[in-house]
């Protein structure tokens, strides 16, 4: 998996991959009670990406926790998503398409009839793309009108 000490934890051509590796899904058939599913997703979406230039980055906890499995999309200019309800048996090649599909997008939307139904139906969220600190100013000088 990618080394989350590089340098280049975001490609700002294409996007990261975050998947949860925390979220605990109930399974009363382990002695645990639970397994952690983001585990073998992020291994699975890692191989099934090689060479592909998308990064898949586990992270410890994307607050998602009754939605498992979680991942992000990230990259630099873009909007991210974040999207759970997601299985490694079924969905690999859904998450794949869409982590695709966004590096190629200019703003990292794609257009929702593009996007697999898996994807479709797990948004949590959509956060906008961090703005430089000068089209932050340029932006504030519009907040009066809205308040």
């Amino acid at each position: 998996m990618t080394d989350l000490t590089a340098p280049a934890a975001v490609t700002p051509a294409g996007c990261t991959l975050h998947v949860c590796t925390t979220c605990r899904r109930p399974r009363p058939d382990l002695a645990e009670g639970y397994d952690q599913p983001g585990i073998a997703l992020a291994q699975s979406l890692d191989e099934r990406l090689a060479g592909s230039g998308i990064p898949v980055v586990p992270v410890e906890c994307l607050s998602v926790c009754k939605r498992p499995c979680t991942v992000a999309l990230v990259a630099e200019g873009k909007w991210t998503y974040v999207i759970g309800d997601l299985d490694r048996a079924e969905h690999v090649e859904d998450i794949a398409d869409a982590a695709l599909r966004y590096a190629a997008s200019q703003d990292g939307i794609v257009p929702w009839r593009e996007r697999p139904v898996c994807i479709r139906k797990g948004v949590v969220a959509r956060v906008p793309p961090l703005r430089s600190r000068r089209a932050h100013r340029t932006a504030r000088q519009f907040l009066p009108l809205f308040i």
